[in-house]
């Protein structure tokens, strides 16, 4: 039994245009073979759940780094004991609420002394379509956040700072190029991963079951190395310096056309 975990942007989508059609044909091979996919994502509820809908997914999905763990209600694969209805799905919350996340970010703002310390809850919409390229559609989505606070990773002062400060107030920051994510102590990918994973109902041996992994970046790392099969996607600078020399798989193409070329090896090699 496969389970594949895949992060979204730069990897399942590709990071310049948020492009999906590569990957149509594995994704549509897996359904076919009912290999769950669970995207395990930065994004937001709406932007996954308008992206599951897209591509006809009906699995659960992982969002906000690791802080929310989302079950579709029909779904009867993974007991719900621990989690709470919400909608259309039962939810798992291992990180922090969003006002919790915004208050946060502001007193780091005010210990560590900067004033730029720009959160999307600061942004305009306008501002997050130039930095992220995103239709104002998925902006809107972006911005409706329930657990974690992205920020505009800041230049002039080390992440190291920021980090250290962050912890001493109960939280974690995960540093990225473009943004950093503010989330709860206890949140993170592969936490998450490990939590649905000890919820599986299923009469098939544990032992039997081989986790996938796909991610490009450093805030996938957890998530990597959570699973068994862990695959590192490339961008057109290459592979990240921190997720590379672990002599994990990389496909030799990038963003979406790798991430299909690396699930039609798995299913080649577990027929």
């Amino acid at each position: 039994m496969l389970f594949v975990f895949t992060d979204l942007d730069g990897t399942l989508l590709n990071q310049e245009d948020y492009d999906y059609q590569p990957a149509l044909s594995a994704i549509a091979k897996l359904k076919a073979r009912n290999i769950p996919i669970i995207p395990v994502t930065s994004k937001t509820r709406a932007e996954v759940a308008q992206l599951c809908q897209d591509l006809g997914l009906t699995d659960p999905f992982i969002v906000e780094n690791g802080s929310g763990i989302f079950i579709p209600q029909e779904d009867n694969r993974f007991d719900t004991s621990e989690a709470t209805k919400m909608g259309d799905y039962y939810v798992k919350t291992l990180g922090c609420t969003y006002i919790e996340a915004r208050a946060g970010l502001k007193i780091i703002q005010s210990e560590v002394r900067i004033n730029n310390l720009k959160g999307f809850g600061d942004l305009a919409e306008t501002d997050i379509q130039n930095l992220t390229g995103l239709p104002i559609k998925e902006v809107r989505q972006a911005k409706t956040r329930e657990f974690t606070e992205p920020f505009v990773t800041p230049k002039d002062i080390p992440p190291e700072k920021i980090e250290t400060k962050a912890a001493e107030y109960g939280f974690r920051i995960l540093i990225g190029d473009r943004f950093c994510h503010l989330i709860g102590s206890e949140a993170g990918k592969g936490r998450a991963v490990q939590w649905l994973l000890q919820q599986y109902k299923s009469t098939v041996a544990s032992s039997n079951i081989t986790t996938v992994g796909l991610g490009n970046s450093p805030n996938d790392l957890e998530m990597l190395e959570a699973v068994d099969i862990p695959i590192v996607i490339g961008s057109k600078k290459g592979v990240h310096p921190r997720l590379a020399n672990r002599n994990w798989k990389i496909p030799n193409s990038n963003g979406s056309q790798g991430w299909a070329e690396a699930i039609e090896d798995i299913l080649s090699s577990n027929k």
